[in-house]
């Protein structure tokens, strides 16, 4: 996701082409505008925590783009191409070296994990239409790692998340 101070300072286009460069295949894409409302439900897991109204104020300043990104090993070499989240602790040449002001202000999100790649992708996109327009359901069930997002595509149209886990299968490693 690239934040509201990175998208106000007009860096979307530079982060975009530099997560392409990075391999990456952009699956679903939107700019929105979060309310404060759905920045809480968001970041609700740092509801305890210090910072938390400030991170839903700075998430509901402006717009966003949230993108869906497609890569073997995505989550891990995401995060390596964003760095660190201090950009003075950030390596030279990630996205928040290049783009981010602060800890606070630091350009863009990356889910830290399978499951919350699954989980952030379904707060912002409609993983059913996502899978067929990127033309990946033919190949969700090709190996039991992919399983997981064809289950949870599917329990995604039924409304019926009771019936499956949220965890994907520890070799799941496609999206983020």
């Amino acid at each position: 996701m690239i934040k509201p101070d990175a998208f106000s300072k007009g860096n979307s286009g530079d982060i975009l082409s530099m997560i392409e460069r990075a391999g990456f295949r952009i699956v679903a894409m939107k700019k929105t505008w979060l309310s404060a409302q759905k920045a809480g439900e968001f970041y609700a897991v740092h509801r305890e925590r210090p910072f938390y109204g400030e991170l839903v104020d700075f998430m509901s300043s402006g717009p966003i783009v949230a993108a869906i990104l497609e890569k073997d090993n995505a989550v891990a070499d995401f995060r390596k191409l964003i760095g660190a989240t201090d950009p003075s602790k950030a390596e030279d040449g990630t996205i928040r070296k290049l783009y981010a002001e602060s800890v606070g202000k630091n350009a863009v999100h990356g889910s830290d994990s399978d499951e919350n790649a699954a989980i952030e992708g379904a707060f912002f996109f409609d993983l059913v239409s996502v899978a067929s327009t990127a033309g990946v359901v033919s190949t969700l069930a090709s190996t039991s790692a992919d399983f997981f997002l064809l289950t949870f595509f599917t329990a995604r149209l039924r409304g019926d998340f009771g019936s499956i886990a949220m965890a994907p299968n520890p070799s799941f490693k496609k999206y983020v």
